[in-house]
């Protein structure tokens, strides 16, 4: 089974970015969630790999570099050429979007790829989505 990250690449986080743009995607709270991203080539990658290999048990298909949203969210809206995403209190959004965007936002927590990588040989070509996303968007 492979669980993947956050996906990004040509068209993955079109409706996002807009988001970003528009200033509707907020940091909220403290925005510490982590957040594993991949970009799509190295998930298709992995899955190809995987299907070949008939790879049994449970795979993270991530980049190396899980990140808080307050680190991924502003970068991903310079990328964008927008402006750094406004913060809104925790029980604002709480009270806005409900519990569970607040939790992805303030408490989520990263994955690794490390098993994926040693059982699958699979080899990132976006190793961060700091690259991605800057490639994406350029």
């Amino acid at each position: 089974m492979l669980r993947y990250g956050g996906l990004y690449g040509p068209g993955a986080i079109d409706d996002q970015v807009t988001l970003v743009r528009q200033r509707k995607y907020p940091l909220v709270g403290r925005a510490g969630g982590y957040h594993s991203w991949v970009h799509l080539d190295d998930a298709a990658s992995a899955t190809v790999l995987a299907v070949e290999q008939q790879a049994a048990g449970v795979f993270n298909i991530v980049d190396d570099e899980p990140a808080p949203v307050n680190e991924w969210l502003p970068h991903l809206a310079k990328c964008a050429g927008a402006k750094r995403p406004m913060r809104v209190p925790t029980w604002l959004a709480r009270m806005l979007a409900g519990q569970v965007p607040v939790i992805m936002m303030t408490e989520a927590r990263g994955f690794s790829n490390a098993k994926a990588k040693r059982e699958l040989s699979w080899q990132l070509r976006y190793p961060s989505w700091r690259q991605g996303f800057q490639e994406e968007l350029a």
